[in-house]
């Protein structure tokens, strides 16, 4: 009896048991999430249908293969027949394939086209993602926020208990209302992303200079989480999606809401207001959180060499930086891209005022927006 090397009976306990473990059985699924959407709908049941063609196919074949291997072995005296330049035999296996892949193909066209047929959609949003965040904007409505990764550091760290939606939560949800078709226009500012909620079947690549659509129309309220499933850069896994279904009166709500919120902060950021280093500082700490913290870090610490420290910087602490401090921050350097066209003066000033007085750079150094303003 040959015995079996040693290194193939330790490698195969070992994937044994850690498909035996807890931790690998944690995310096990045997399918698809439940659809929540026409969309999502018609995927799965296009999945289910070639799944099941793709049983009976192997059923079929493997059946008949078992069959002959049992009732036409040696051991009985069986003796292999020639097919040699069979005509009929050539004609069954070209025909016969050819009517499964016909049988995929129609319901598949049918399903793709659906999928990217957009029109007489009743609300538009655009989806910009940016490292490492995604901008949505309610076209029509004046609407516009950014959405960034709310796990706290601590989690993220390992100082602290991992929480519920631990990787998985932002601090604005994209919301729409149920039973509305609603068009995505997808893009990205830096690099490519892709925006993906597997609920309601929606995956498209966000590629800078370039515009792809999707569409989707919920069920069901509820919320539902996706992520960033394109590689794009050192944070890739800090890119969550969650979206938010609404009633419609829900809906008609929150959007009330978020249009006089923005209302407010225009004219917050267009007053002559003279602000303090305490206002500017509290509200820089979430502005920066949550447009600079995925790059710089929450500490000011950088991922040098790509993304530099702004802890003790020249640029951050230098007092004749201040200038080129604001022309970085307006116009972008390098891998960092502009902030002159999606923050306000209010917001731009308060993030400044920040990095130049948080992480015992301490410089005393208090922008105010008007000096945004003059700088653009």
């Amino acid at each position: 009896m040959t015995k079996l090397p040693r290194y193939l009976i330790i490698g195969s306990l070992g994937l044994i048991l850690g498909l035996l473990s807890p931790l690998a059985l944690a995310e096990y699924a045997l399918n698809f999430q439940p659809p929540v959407s026409e969309v999502a709908e018609k995927v799965y049941g296009l999945h289910m249908t070639i799944f099941y063609i793709c049983v009976a196919i192997g059923v079929l074949v493997f059946g008949v293969m078992t069959y002959s291997i049992f009732a036409h072995r040696k051991s009985k005296g069986a003796k292999a027949a020639q097919f040699h330049e069979s005509t009929t035999i050539e004609i069954v296996w070209t025909v016969v394939p050819f009517l499964i892949l016909i049988s995929m193909a129609v319901p598949a066209t049918k399903t793709l086209l659906s999928m990217h047929d957009s029109s007489d959609s009743d609300m538009t949003i655009k989806i910009v993602g940016s490292q490492f965040k995604w901008n949505y904007e309610y076209e029509g409505e004046g609407v516009k926020f950014d959405s960034v990764l709310a796990t706290p550091d601590d989690q993220i760290t390992g100082s602290a208990e991992k929480g519920e939606n631990y990787m998985i939560e932002v601090n604005n949800p994209v919301v729409i209302p149920v039973d509305t078709k609603v068009r995505f226009l997808i893009t990205a500012m830096d690099v490519i992303h892709s925006w993906w909620v597997p609920a309601i079947a929606v995956k498209r690549d966000a590629i800078p200079g370039f515009i792809n659509e999707m569409w989707t129309k919920v069920k069901e309220p509820g919320i539902y989480r996706g992520k960033c499933t394109e590689l794009c850069g050192a944070r890739h896994g800090f890119m969550p999606v969650v979206l938010e279904v609404k009633t419609k009166e829900d809906y008609q709500l929150w959007l009330t809401e978020k249009k006089a919120q923005a209302e407010q902060e225009r004219l917050a950021a267009e007053s002559d207001k003279e602000w303090s280093l305490d206002e500017l500082m509290a509200k820089g700490e979430t502005a920066y959180k949550n447009n600079c913290a995925g790059c710089h870090q929450a500490n000011g610490g950088g991922v040098p060499p790509t993304f530099p420290a702004l802890k003790g910087s020249p640029i951050a602490t230098g007092a004749d930086k201040l200038a080129d401090h604001l022309n970085i921050v307006l116009n972008g350097k390098n891998a960092m891209p502009p902030f002159a066209g999606s923050l306000n003066d209010l917001d731009l000033a308060a993030i400044i005022t920040y990095e130049r007085n948080a992480w015992e750079n301490n410089t005393g150094d208090v922008v105010q927006p008007k000096q945004v303003n003059a700088a653009r």
